[in-house]
């Protein structure tokens, strides 16, 4: 799709992220070869591929923890330099990993102020554990999110509620958080369990002007939850259209004639067609 000169600056105006040209390599592979990728404020922007097609290199130097070898990243217009997680998170971006990084046995309040806890008392400090429980309450009624005690460990919560308290916690720990991004947030989870964190983004989206990032290998969740798809491949984003104009069927339909390629070019002649089925939509 072609855009004039005119459409290109409303959009780069209305991005909070923006990448140029961004290029990694790990030795003689070329993880990234020069991604070009946009996310509007207030957006949820999909990221699909392949293993191995660039994406978690690419989320990585989004949250700081690589350096890219070449390429330019744009936060609301400005070009940044992302050193560290810590830098990144000073520029307004959190991630919550696939493994959620909560401790189990703590309580649902004690896993939300994990390491920025309440304290009181003198030389001997005491947790301030009833201003803690007074506060998590507080916070998640205000995003809406849907836990009966805040002093139940996360042990016990469901699958669906434990990604809801690691949301919780990136978005209560970055106070000037502009870009969130979820790595497999709905893996395993069943339809009741996705539909608590598909509402749980959007009502963040809506109160607070969070633009989101989704890594997620089920199509299916994606259009639920996403307004636009970039799809990944060999290092460089080859298809950016909005969900309106893709349907399920198209989108596998690419992901599985990017597999053949993939197929094709490591076997070399007559590989054998050993591709997913097209119906598969994780």
């Amino acid at each position: 799709m072609t855009t004039n000169a005119a459409d290109n600056g409303q959009s780069a105006a209305a991005d909070v992220l923006r990448t140029q040209a961004v290029c990694m390599s790990f030795g003689p592979v070329m993880a990234l070869q020069g991604v070009d990728m946009h996310l509007r404020r207030g957006e949820v922007l999909g990221l699909v591929g392949d293993n191995g097609a660039g994406k978690s290199t690419l989320v990585k130097i989004l949250t700081g923890l690589y350096s890219p070898d070449s390429g330019q990243i744009y936060i609301d217009g400005e070009e940044v330099r992302l050193r560290s997680v810590q830098d990144a998170r000073r520029h307004g971006i959190e991630t919550v990993f696939q493994d959620l990084a909560l401790v189990d046995e703590l309580s649902v309040y004690h896993n939300l102020f994990l390491n920025r806890e309440h304290t009181r008392g003198g030389l001997l400090r005491f947790l301030g554990n009833k201003s803690m429980r007074a506060e998590a309450r507080r916070f998640l009624d205000e995003i809406e999110v849907d836990i009966p005690s805040v002093n139940v460990p996360v042990a016990k919560l469901s699958g669906g509620q434990r990604q809801a308290i690691a949301v919780a916690r990136a978005i209560r720990h970055g106070e000037n958080i502009k870009i969130l991004i979820l790595d497999e947030p709905l893996a395993a989870m069943g339809a009741k369990e996705s539909s608590v964190i598909i509402d749980m983004v959007r009502g963040l989206i809506r109160q607070r002007d969070i633009s989101v990032i989704v890594i997620d290998h089920n199509y299916t969740h994606l259009f639920e939850l996403c307004d636009r798809i970039n799809v990944v491949q060999q290092g460089r984003v080859t298809v950016d259209r909005h969900i309106s104009d893709l349907s399920l069927t198209e989108l596998i339909e690419l992901m599985v004639q990017s597999y053949r390629r993939q197929v094709s070019q490591s076997a070399g002649p007559g590989a054998v067609d050993s591709s997913p089925a097209q119906g598969s939509a994780t």
